[in-house]
């Protein structure tokens, strides 16, 4: 399935209004459950046997249990059930994330070296066009996103609403300065980078930058070079 947008529309914006209710892995209200938002906000406090009764809940849906196993990087879950089906590693929810980009924007990088290894899809898309790229990329997972990068991620994949994986990570939207900046540098210096292409609304990256975090300097990397030498 893919969505019209319009002309005007602006991903980034929403982005900026709505961002809260984007999956995120931990800090997101993917379910909109008030019950769940709670238990995110105690993750940090979560047993093991807290895992294994979430685990146990799901024991009979596999899709979702995988999806929530790579979204919490639950290794063990994430091979038991590829080894009973294989075909799991394409599956994803109903807004098109599969379990690599649940392991991306959340940034486990074993999950998504053990998914990568099982088979899937490097570039999946979800309904708006999001790879896993856009997702670790929006949330500066800057391992996440070198790792997939040197396995065939699509750097200047563009979403439904004209948006890079620059894009994303121009619009500064890590709680950590050196992982927003780290990202950025990461992508500028990556020798196909299409740094000048621009959203359905017009905007380049490095525009971006400019208006929304700290380090549109860093975009310096990929401006032309000028000869400020005087001729002889």
């Amino acid at each position: 399935m893919v969505m019209e947008f319009p002309e005007d529309f602006n991903q980034l914006e929403l982005l900026n209004t709505h961002g809260h209710v984007i999956p995120r892995g931990a800090s997101s209200l993917w379910t909109g459950s008030k019950e769940e938002e709670e238990e995110e906000e105690e993750e940090g406090d979560r047993s093991e046997e807290w895992y294994l009764e979430k685990e146990e809940a799901l024991i009979d849906k596999p899709v979702e249990l995988i999806l929530w196993a790579a979204e919490n990087n639950r290794l063990s879950t994430v091979h038991r059930l590829l080894t009973a089906d294989p075909l799991l590693v394409h599956c994803c929810d109903e807004d098109g994330y599969t379990p690599l980009h649940r392991a991306a924007y959340s940034g486990h990088i074993d999950a998504v070296s053990a998914l990568l290894a099982a088979g899937s899809k490097v570039n999946p898309r979800t309904i708006d066009g999001w790879t896993p790229l856009h997702s670790a990329c929006r949330w500066s997972r800057v391992t996440v996103v070198s790792f997939l990068l040197q396995h065939g991620a699509e750097l200047n994949a563009q979403t439904n609403g004209g948006l890079t994986p620059l894009h994303l990570a121009a619009s500064h939207n890590s709680s950590s300065r050196t992982d927003s900046a780290q990202t950025l540098e990461l992508l500028l210096s990556q020798r196909h980078l299409k740094s000048a292409l621009r959203s359905s609304t017009g905007e380049a990256a490095g525009e971006v930058a400019r208006r929304s975090g700290p380090h549109y300097f860093l975009f310096e990397m990929v401006e032309d070079c000028i000869n400020v030498v005087p001729d002889s």
